[in-house]
């Protein structure tokens, strides 16, 4: 029999091969708990993602930025405290002069006004993000003799910081980081008005030393800001590029005070008659040079006088006119050169009235850039370039004048310049605020910076 089992090739296969068989055995038994377990862990992969997309589906989206446009009021992010200070400070100077809260330096009144009755406001210093310090300086700029008055404008100030460091201690803990102020003058917070030193030309008589004057007015302007004010931040219409004096603290450049109800004096300027092809009306001095050795409007306004003075393209007016704004309207371009300052109320109302402003002023800042966009809404010629303005403008009316005017007649753009009581979204108020926020953001990234250094 043993002889039999050695000579069968079937049975020395079968019994060659029984370990073999029992190792793949183990093997596949190996392979079926793993895939076991793989498939476990892709189900528990699928459900958790599967629970994850459910959750944040159902999950609210995050909150609107507070000063991106909507369909609603945002809600506001900025909680300010407006000071309550003593009616000297403020109120006593519109009841002096009512003009006060009219003219083209009443943001100080306009702005007070509106945070009064924004939903945003503070009612309690501990809860603000920022204090509103409400001092109107601009009030009294123009006395009896009709020059600008300002030099009570540093005392004034100096005497309301005093006594908000004395009786609330949130100045004195930030050095007045976190405290607003408005600066509504043609040089913001240096509060130095350039025909001031016509005022000492006409007291001291022609033949007075020039020098006094010069020195005066170059100590004025190197004084700069008030000390106590260079680490406020400050709402002011003076804005040039670069470093100035007169800007070294932060600041928001906000546009010139011109009253609400312009806006409403042309509500479809698409549908004006634009009868006029160039407009200018204001002071055109011909021999411009001041005791102070400074020229007015850098001469700017001189030479658009003898450059189109007899032009019929241009209509260009050197007296006042109380109803000058009709003119803007039926205007295709409205001039905005300087004048003492870059900037000029023109800006304002051309806009608001659907003429397209020409810029004259080298190096202006102009406020709210982001949402205005002042490339697409209007012309930026170089001071030097005066003499070429015809050329300049004869060559839009052939190529983009139609794309300028869409821009321009957005009444987002033209909204964003108005100053309204109450406060409107989308307002000059609102875009201030807006900005307020960019700039305290910057500047807490400035100090995380600063700090890891």
């Amino acid at each position: 029999m043993a002889m039999a089992m050695r000579g069968d090739p079937k049975q020395r296969r079968a019994s060659a091969s029984a370990p073999h068989g029992g190792a793949a055995h183990h093997v596949a038994d190996k392979l079926r708990r793993h895939s076991t377990f793989l498939l476990l862990l892709l189900l528990l992969l699928l459900w958790f993602a599967l629970s994850l997309y459910l959750f944040l589906s159902a999950t609210p989206p995050p909150p609107r930025p507070a000063f991106l446009p909507s369909t609603s009021t945002p809600r506001p992010a900025l909680r300010i405290y407006v000071y309550d200070l003593p009616a000297r400070f403020n109120r006593h100077w519109v009841a002096a002069n009512a003009r006060c809260a009219t003219h083209l330096f009443a943001a100080e009144v306009a702005l007070h006004e509106a945070l009064l009755a924004y939903a945003g406001r503070a009612a309690r210093p501990d809860d603000a993000t920022l204090f509103f310090v409400p001092v109107y300086v601009s009030c009294n700029f123009s006395t009896d003799n009709g020059f600008p008055s300002l030099s009570h404008a540093r005392a004034l100030l100096a005497d309301a910081v005093d006594l908000v460091r004395a009786q609330m201690p949130y100045w004195n803990r930030s050095a007045g980081a976190d405290h607003v102020f408005v600066a509504s003058h043609d040089f913001g917070a240096c509060f130095h008005p350039m025909e001031l030193f016509v005022i000492i030309h006409f007291e001291l008589g022609v033949n007075a030393k020039s020098n006094l004057a010069l020195e005066q007015e170059d100590v004025a302007i190197a004084d700069g800001i008030p000390e106590f004010l260079k680490r406020s931040i400050l709402l002011q219409t003076f804005g040039v590029q670069g470093t100035h004096v007169c800007q070294e603290a932060d600041h928001v450049v906000i546009p010139p005070h011109v009253p609400p109800e312009v806006a409403l004096e042309l509500p479809e300027p698409e549908k004006a008659q634009r009868d006029i092809f160039a407009f200018f009306r204001g002071k055109m001095e011909v021999h411009p040079k001041n005791i102070s050795g400074r020229f007015y409007s850098k001469k700017v306004r001189t030479e658009l006088l003898q450059n189109y003075g007899r032009n019929r393209k241009f209509y260009l007016k050197r007296k006042r006119y109380g109803n000058y704004r009709s003119e803007m309207a039926r205007s295709l371009f409205c001039l905005c050169p300087l004048g003492w300052a870059p900037w000029s109320p023109r800006l304002v109302e051309s806009v608001l009235l659907g003429c397209i402003p020409v810029i004259i002023a080298d190096d202006i800042r102009l406020p709210f850039p982001s949402v205005l966009q002042w490339l697409d809404i209007s012309l930026q010629v170089a001071e030097k370039d005066v003499a070429s303005l015809e050329m300049v403008l004869d060559h839009v009316v052939a190529t983009n004048l139609t794309v300028i005017q869409k821009n321009l007649w957005d009444p987002v753009k033209r909204k964003a310049l108005v100053f309204n009581r109450p406060m409107e979204e989308g307002d000059a108020t609102w875009q201030v605020l807006r900005e307020l926020e960019i700039l305290l953001d910057r500047s807490q990234r400035r100090h995380v910076e600063s700090w890891k250094r």
